[in-house]
């Protein structure tokens, strides 16, 4: 179980870290209830996108804790449209390696990874994305899933 202090000290990283980027057009984490991400709890994103010309990069942001029981996690992101259509995309995000040893970064028994899940794509509309991610794992209900988060950031 995560500490209070803990939890404190994650966020205070993570605020660092997005407040020194100023290639981040939009990011955004949320917590999953008690660390348990069930197969019908789906995590939302909307923003507003008026750059239809500069290349941007996705990212997913995943926190996870020691006990999570295996080494990756598949996920199911789709985003939709302004103009309603959607496209749907199969993520395979490794959380340890072959060994068992968790990689991201770590504070206490928390591990922090940010997955590139697409580089330099253009948005093809101005106006409202949504991004929905849901767990593509088998089990009903994931242990020790804390945090999802989203990310787009200016190609460099």
């Amino acid at each position: 179980m995560i500490t209070k202090l803990q939890f404190v000290l994650g966020m205070m990283c993570c605020v660092c870290l997005v407040s020194c980027d100023d290639q981040v057009v939009f990011e955004e984490n949320k917590a999953i209830e008690n660390g348990n991400w069930k197969n019908t709890d789906n995590v939302h994103f909307q923003f507003n996108i008026t750059d239809t010309v500069s290349f941007h990069d996705f990212f997913i942001n995943v926190r996870n804790g020691e006990e999570y029981p295996y080494c990756n996690v598949y996920l199911f992101m789709e985003m939709e449209f302004p103009n309603a259509k959607r496209s749907i995309d199969t993520i395979n995000c490794y959380l340890a390696d072959p060994t068992g040893k968790w990689l991201g970064t770590g504070i206490g028994k928390l591990y922090d990874q940010r997955f590139r899940i697409r580089n330099r794509k253009q948005f093809p509309l101005a106006g409202r994305y949504t991004v929905t991610i849901r767990q593509g794992m088998r089990a009903p209900e994931l242990e020790g899933i804390y945090d999802v988060g989203f990310r787009i950031s200016k190609s460099e």
